[in-house]
């Protein structure tokens, strides 16, 4: 309310009418608690700076890091495979100088003992509220972090739903995207194994100890990387690539608010979903 009042009385002396009404509406920006988001985008000097969607790039990098590092402290401390993790995140997105240490600073404010995970999901939500494709990728950076050991210890997974719950995920839906992250996971562990295997494949098959992929496994994991079972037909098959293509394109992504250098997430993701219908249609 104060933020109102004096928001008002100040814009009044300064700039009658109309600076009474800018006035009230910083003031009001403040009164909701806004001002936790401006200070991640660089407070009232890049209020005035730039535009909307740098904003909303500044909120989703220091949101996302935050929120990654309180997953990572679940258990009381940070496992030295999360640290790992967050810094390979952080090589992959070729982070240097201000903008690494802007990385570090977010994800050690999210270790700290007074971050509320809730307020800064919820600030996050409000802000993208009318892009659900980046509220899902949001929630699938999170369970990549917390799947960094190959292993989600159940403190994870409940922070994990509470995140969910926060982005206004449906419980179902939750179960869905955390059981096509796993089959990604699993997925593009074979498909790197199985590069490493053809690299030796001449030496096995002179030796006669050549031992051909295990198509039933993979079928099954690609399957459920576009979210099916191994009852969908060759037209479920399409659709659903057709349909997490479009979610996860890197340009588009951008331009709704995913900041530039996470767009290597996104090509990632897209690259692990294209592999995954390119071995579906070879195998069929």
């Amino acid at each position: 309310m104060w933020g109102k009042i004096l928001g008002f009385i100040f814009g009044f002396m300064f700039g009658k009418i109309f600076g009474a009404i800018f006035g009230l509406y910083l003031g009001h920006m403040f009164d909701k608690s806004l001002k936790k988001d401006f200070d991640k985008a660089g407070g009232f000097s890049n209020l005035f700076k730039g535009d909307d969607v740098n904003e909303r790039q500044a909120l989703f990098f220091s949101s996302c890091f935050a929120v990654m590092g309180h997953i990572a402290k679940s258990n009381g401390r940070i496992s030295e495979v999360h640290i790992k993790a967050a810094t390979l995140f952080m090589d992959e997105m070729g982070l240097q100088g201000e903008e690494r240490r802007e990385a570090q600073h977010a994800f050690q404010s999210g270790k700290e003992n007074d971050f509320s995970l809730k307020e800064t999901v919820q600030d996050f939500k409000e802000r993208f509220a009318k892009r659900y494709d980046l509220l899902q990728l949001f929630l699938e950076i999170q369970i990549q972090m917390a799947f960094s050991d190959g292993v989600l210890a159940e403190q994870e997974k409940l922070l994990l739903q509470e995140v969910s719950k926060q982005l206004g995920v449906s419980r179902a839906h939750f179960a869905f995207v955390l059981k096509r992250y796993q089959a990604e996971f699993s997925f593009r562990q074979q498909q790197q194994r199985y590069k490493q295997q053809g690299q030796s494949s001449s030496y096995r098959e002179d030796s006669g100890h050549h031992v051909p992929p295990n198509n039933n496994i993979n079928r099954t994991q690609a399957l459920a990387l576009l979210g099916l079972n191994d009852s969908a037909t060759a037209r479920e098959i399409k659709l659903a690539y057709r349909k997490l293509m479009a979610q996860h394109h890197p340009d588009k992504l951008v331009s709704q608010g995913l900041p530039k250098h996470m767009m290597e997430l996104a090509v990632k993701k897209s690259q692990d979903i294209q592999a995954a219908y390119e071995y579906l249609k070879k195998s069929a």
